[in-house]
Order: structure tokens, then sequence, then C-alpha cells
């Protein structure tokens, strides 16, 4: 473990903020009078039965945004409350021993809650020092640790992690001095094959930064390190930023990655190659993907259009406009998908824990758009896990936005616990919520 927090250099931390705010303000074009009517698009479909509850909170956990009612809306006798409250918490994974870690990127911390009865857990830090720890993975009593520069396992035992080991050093962040601070999606997130070979995502470093694939280690990738070690290799690549990474009930490997922004329109008439807010609001479609050795998921050259599942590709007309760098026609189609711009974060799997129409499935945190109007709203998805794939999208836990678009919070990760309940992290709220089922 290390024992001091590395800072960043000022210098490196405004540009890399200024370079963020530029592509976040990225002009786009006003719609022509021959601009494509908007895409249409299936919202995720509420959960059966659905009922909207007030979100249950004690009184020493009830500051702002707790300090007026909220409410959510969740499996019909299903109840969501506070159960801790703590700054920008953001994926999670539960211990051998029945405890549930955090990680917080922002104070380079992993935290340990304890849970005590009906009462709010105890929180403790596990692991200081880091660099923007983000992904957390379990393999028997050995915890992973995916931080911005670097993947390390750790023995746990006891409520302690010792003996740090790195599994995969050198990564790219925005402290490499190639890139100068300009790193858009700095943050990895691990997972553990059922073999024991790991999986690390690097994201890319911006919007449409083509040079990624070609960096070294490559960026906007997958990566794996084979059991028992060795050199990390892409096991996926064109992956934007996988930040979602989790093993589903059969071994295999899956992702929530993140589309780019801006895309242009690519059917041909007046508004080809035109950045169009009405087109760019629904497209291109958030990949949820099954990740196989050598997968390819087409960032920067192709985008996946139509959906939500089996999504083919269409080329890039920006970044590929002749097709000449990636053939996208011959890209096997995309497994599942969620509304572009959807943001989504943590991805984990449900494999009998929760009760039907639950069982199965995957869990998805959907942090919700930041440039999109209306805004894509924030919520807890679940996706069916069907005959070794995924089903459609469904609403677990909503009503984190209101009318107006304006949010009271943003789920991060949502993880089954030993109780049966679901944990979500939510890094707007600063609060981890407890879903119980009725």
């Amino acid at each position: 473990m290390r024992d001091l927090v590395r800072h960043k250099p000022i210098g490196a931390i405004l540009l890399g903020v200024a370079l963020l705010a530029g592509c976040t303000a990225e002009r786009q074009a006003e719609p022509s009078p021959t601009a494509p009517p908007p895409a249409s698009t299936t919202p995720a479909a509420p959960a059966a039965g659905t009922a909207r509850v007030t979100v249950e909170v004690d009184a020493d956990l009830a500051g702002a945004p707790f300090d007026a009612p909220r409410e959510a809306m969740v499996p019909q006798g299903w109840t969501l409350s506070v159960w801790a409250r703590t700054p920008r918490p953001r994926l999670a994974a539960w211990t051998p021993d029945g405890d549930l870690l955090v990680s917080v990127p922002s104070a380079g911390r992993v935290l340990r809650f304890e849970p005590r009865g009906d009462g709010p857990p105890d929180e403790s830090v596990l692991l200081d020092g880091l660099d923007e720890p983000h992904g957390l993975a379990f393999d028997g009593s050995t915890l992973y640790v995916a931080e911005s520069d670097q993947v390390d396992a750790y023995r746990y035992a006891a409520g302690a992690a010792t003996e740090p080991r790195t599994v995969a050093g050198g990564l790219p962040d925005d402290r490499s001095p190639d890139l100068r601070g300009a790193y858009a999606h700095a943050l990895k997130s691990v997972a553990v094959g059922p073999d024991g070979a790991v999986y690390f995502s690097i994201g890319s470093t911006g919007n449409i930064s083509a040079q990624d694939r070609s960096a070294d280690p490559p960026r906007a990738t997958v990566m794996r390190v084979p059991p028992g070690g060795g050199r990390a290799e892409p096991f996926a690549t064109g992956v934007r930023n996988g930040t979602g990474l989790a093993v589903a009930p059969d071994g295999a490997v899956w992702t929530a990655n993140n589309g780019r922004d801006n895309v242009a329109y690519p059917e041909p008439g007046p508004s080809y190659g035109q950045v169009i807010p009405e087109y760019v609001n629904d497209n291109p479609p958030e990949q949820i993907a099954r990740l196989t050795p050598g997968r390819e998921l087409g960032w920067p050259y192709c985008n996946n259009v139509d959906g939500p599942a089996d999504l083919p590709f269409v080329r890039d007309v920006q970044t590929n406009p002749d097709g000449a760098l990636l053939d996208c026609a011959a890209l096997p189609p995309v497994e599942q998908s969620m509304g572009a711009h959807s943001a989504p974060l943590g991805l984990s799997f449900v494999d009998g824990e929760l009760p039907a129409p639950f069982q199965r499935g995957a869990l998805v945190g959907v942090h919700g758009s930041w440039n999109r109007q209306p805004p894509r709203a924030p919520e807890v998805s679940f996706y069916p896990w069907q005959d070794g794939t995924l089903g459609g999208q469904q609403t677990l836990v909503g009503g984190f936005q209101t009318d107006d678009g304006t949010r009271w919070g943003r789920p991060v990760a949502a993880v089954v616990g030993p109780d049966g309940a679901v944990y979500i992290t939510d890094d707007a709220a600063d609060a981890i919520y407890r879903l119980a089922p009725g």
C-alpha cells in the first residue's frame, strides 16, 4: 500500500479541465431544414409491477439532497433506503466475509462498510494513498484494485488488504508525459474470469482520439492478463470507455461501453456528414457487449445503429468516410444496448440471489446524459439473462430525475449483497442505497 496520495501537477489538472470543457462545449451544427427527423427510441421498460416509494432515510443521514422527501420507482413491494453517506462513491464489491468495499477515486481510497443489523454500517478506510482507484474485484481471498495507472492484487483477510503486488503497471492516465493531462477516461475497471485471468479497461483519451488505437499500451481496449500472471494483451479493441466490466453466469466477460458524442449523420442526402442535435440525441446507442478474444467494438471508425438488440455497424463518416480504416459491415452485431448518452458505469451480474423475475441477469448503473436534451435519466437497469445472452433493458430503480430534467441522484453501480438486497452507489447524492425485495 502506498502511504501518500501522489498529487497531480496543477498545470496538468488545469489542462485536463480545459480540454474536457472544450470537449463538453464542442459546437454542434444547427439543424438544417433538411435534417432527418429524430430517431425513434424506446426507453427502458419499467420492471413488472413497479411502484413509487419514498426513499427511507434516518435523521442522521438526511443532509442534502435528502433534506426534502425523495421518491423513486422500484418493483412493487420493494423498499429503497439510504444505507450510508460518503462523498463520491463509485464502484463496489462484496468481500468474502460480508463487508462492502467502495472505491472513491477522488480521494484515492477504498472504503470498507461493515453491516450492523438494521442500523448504518461501520465505515473504515481499507486502502489509502492510491491513484484514482476505481474497479474492484475478488477472486477468492484475492482483491484486485484498478488504479488509473496500474492494477494491483492484495491478500484480503479479517478486514485488511495486505501484500500488494502489481498485476499490470505503467498504464496511461492523466499524468502520462505524452498526454500532458489530456485524458477524459482515465478511470479503469477490473474483472476476474473463472480461469483466473484478469481483465481491465483502458478508456480512450477523448471523444474521437484515433491515435489511442496505436498507442503502447493501446487505449480504448479491454486488456487481459493470463492466469498466473504475465504480460497484459488486448482482449477487445475499439472499446471507447468500457467502465462496466463483469463476468456473466456462463463465465463470459461483458462490457457496458460509453459511445462517442457528436456523431455525424451517416445517410446520403443533404444532411450527410452534419452534426445535427436531433440525430446526436439518439445516436449511437450505448453498447452492452459480450467480449470474446479479438472482439472489435468499432470506435472511432464504426458506430452502431438501430437496436436495441443485435445492433449492426455503419462507418463513421467523420473518421472513416470511405470505410478504408475498418470494414464496419463485417463486424459482428452488438448483443444489447441502451439509449445514446445514457452513460452506463457499473456492471454486475445476478445469479439466483434475487426473487423472480430478477433471478438472473445484469445490473447496470446508468449515470444519465450530460449532453442531451431532454437529458437521459439516471437509473439502475436490469437485463434478464436468457439462453446465454441478455434480454431487453428494464428499469429496476428510477425516479432520480424530475420532469424538468433536474436530478437529485445519479447511480454508479449496483451489486447484490449477501442479505439478498441490492446496494447502489450514487456519486451525486453522496449515498449508498439499499434496495430490499418485499
